[in-house]
Parts: C-alpha cells; structure tokens; sequence
C-alpha cells in the first residue's frame, strides 16, 4: 500500500491509504447520437427544465471573462468543444460535460452574469476582458446589432446524445460513463458521482451519518471530506453490514451495485445499520486514540475489520475494544489482510471474519 496524496495539510480532506482497488471490467449497451441545437435552443431547454444540471454540479465556477471569450468565440464563428449530454429516465438531458459553456450562453441571453446572489441581485452580463480593439468588448447582447444577436442565436454547438440500452436499469455501466466522460476542471470522485447516478434517500442518508461527531474524532477532520471520501468509507460500511460473505471484488463495482439496490435506504438492514452505526462509532472514539491508522494515515481496509464487527455484534464492550485492539493490530495473521490487494473477496471476508473473532476472543 501507499499512502494516498489528498492534500496533505488541508482540514477538509481524508488520508488514507489506497487500497490499490482492481478496475472492473464493464459491459453496457448504450447509443450514441450527435445533434446541433442552436445556442437559442439549448439556453431555452435549461430554463424550461428539459436540459438540467445535475445536483453534483451545482457551482458554475467560471468568470465573467471565460464567459466572454467563448461568446465571443461564437460571434466569430471559432469552433468550440462539444458538450455531452446523458438521456435520463424521463428523456430529459443531463449535463455530463459542458455546464460552464451551456450556462454562459443562457447567462448571456438574459443578460445577466451567474444566479442571483443572497439579496437576489445579479450583475449585468457585459463583454469583458477581450481585445481592445474587439467590437463586442462591452456589449451586453441586447447591445448587439440585429444581426450578431440572429448570428448567435442561430449558432450550433455539437452535442453527443447518450442513452443506455441495457441494461435498462440505471446500474454500473450510467457510473462509468459519468465518470469517463466528465472532463471539467475537478475531476468528479467516486462517491459523487453515485452520488448522481444513484440519487435516492440513501444519499441524505449517508450524509447525515457522516456528521457525527464521534465518526468525525474518528476520522480526524472536522468537516466533511469535499471529496465525499469519508461517504464512501460509510457506504462500505453499510454494504457490508450481515451480507460480507456475499462480498464480490472489484469495491467499486460492489459499491456501485449495492448502492443502486438500496437508493430507498428502507430495508430493515438499513435501520438496522442506522441504529447500530453512532453506538459503534461512540464506543471507538471513546476508547481509542487516533485509530485505525497503522502508518500514521486512516487504514480504510482495518477501519472496516473493526467497525463492521463492532456494527454486528453489540456484545463486543468498550472493555473488550480497549482489551484486545493492540493485540488486534499488533496480530500478524490479521496484518496481513491490510496489505496488498486488500479489497479482494477472500481478503474482505477473512479481515472481517478474523477482527470479529479477536475482538471478542473466539477462535477463527
């Protein structure tokens, strides 16, 4: 294992160490059809909520100068990268890649710059930042003449249609496809784009989880990872919960799979796990000093062993925690399931099988 580079230093940041998870092979079926909307088109889809912006994406994060330069690059006829747009369950479009240049085109319409902002005001979306010597420099598009307001309302931009064929639930093949073809600036994480793919209760669920305190002391961060790392690690949680012998490796397509079966978050397994999880967290964080971390940074694959026994079996006291987690650690037949391919399906279910056994001192 190596330690994960995450921004050492930073406080709203997870370390931990990769895992080194195997990358699964997918099979999906989808089509692939490009179109050439008019910028007038694709800027009256947004508004009319037939082209939306997933809730993932919520920051339009350009300035008020990128905004132009593309605009202008319209208005000059330049040509300028496709977007990618996702058909959804309800044929609606969802931006997968291209939200700075499809919102600066709406913005631009309107004739104001970004949403409003907490006294519901906005600035006036005027040209800024290209050549002096630029015609439109200045110029909101209501300053246009007749015939460059006609020219980029008319103006095409490419954009790729993808639809799934099958299978035809939303499952492992959507996730993949989010996460090959979103290409913007940051790119998006596991967790988030579940978080997307698989949008359901679940989601809030995890969430709320994740504010607890005692998880948080646990973790050593005080804020949620902006990366939703630490979501994650309780999604692993959850997935493994009573059904760790069915585990099958990759992680990440387990992950996706069982996430997209539980969006409701309303089985008895899920109570279960939502009343059993601060109880577990409480009797870690109360008796443990910075655990879970073998080499100074979160060792995700003995956070699991120990949490997911702990989730399972309340018999297991703070006493037998405090009694047995150093020799746990310190066990060399144990060790060597947080080494290497830790997410393998026979190490998964022996690391688990064996920190349930240690911690309550029965053979395994």
């Amino acid at each position: 294992m190596t330690v994960e580079e995450v921004g050492v230093g930073d406080d709203d940041e997870l370390k931990t160490e990769d895992e080194g998870d195997e990358t699964p092979f997918v099979e999906f079926d989808i089509s692939v059809s490009p179109a050439d909307p008019t910028l007038e088109l694709l800027a009256n889809k947004v508004q009319q909520g037939d082209i939306i912006v997933p809730f993932y994406q919520r920051k339009y994060v350009w300035k008020i100068e990128q905004a132009s330069r593309l605009i202008e690059s319209f208005l000059m006829g330049l040509p300028v990268p496709q977007v990618f747009l996702y058909v959804n369950d309800d044929d609606r479009l969802e931006i997968i890649d291209g939200q700075q240049r499809i919102m600066s085109v709406k913005y631009f319409f309107e004739g104001y710059f970004g949403e409003p902002d907490a006294q519901n005001r906005r600035h006036v979306f005027k040209l800024k930042g290209l050549s002096e010597r630029s015609e439109y420099n200045g110029k909101t598009f209501a300053e246009l003449s007749t015939r460059d307001q006609r020219r980029i309302r008319n103006t095409s931009l490419r954009a790729i249609h993808i639809k799934q064929l099958k299978p035809s639930l939303r499952n492992d093949s959507v996730f993949h496809i989010f996460q090959r073809l979103n290409t913007g600036g940051t790119q998006l994480k596991p967790q988030e784009i579940r978080n997307a793919v698989y949008r359901g209760k679940i989601v809030d669920e995890l969430k709320a989880l994740n504010d607890n305190p005692k998880w948080r002391k646990i973790l050593g961060i005080p804020y949620a990872d902006k990366n939703q790392k630490d979501v994650e690690i309780i999604l692993r949680l959850f997935t493994l919960f009573e059904i760790w012998p069915t585990y099958e490796k990759p992680m990440l397509k387990y992950l996706n799979n069982q996430m997209d079966a539980n969006k409701d978050f309303a089985s008895e397994r899920a109570a279960r796990f939502k009343s059993r999880f601060p109880q577990a967290v409480a009797v870690v964080a109360d008796n443990l000093a910075r655990p879970f971390r073998p080499r100074g940074v979160i060792n995700a694959a003995m956070l699991e062993g120990v949490m997911v026994a702990l989730l399972e079996n309340p018999a297991i006291t703070a006493a037998d925690l405090k009694a047995r987690y150093a020799e746990l650690a310190a066990n060399a037949d144990f060790e060597r399931y947080l080494r290497g391919a830790t997410t393998d399906t026979l190490t998964v279910r022996e690391r688990i099988k064996r920190a349930k056994g240690l911690l309550k001192n029965v053979p395994v």
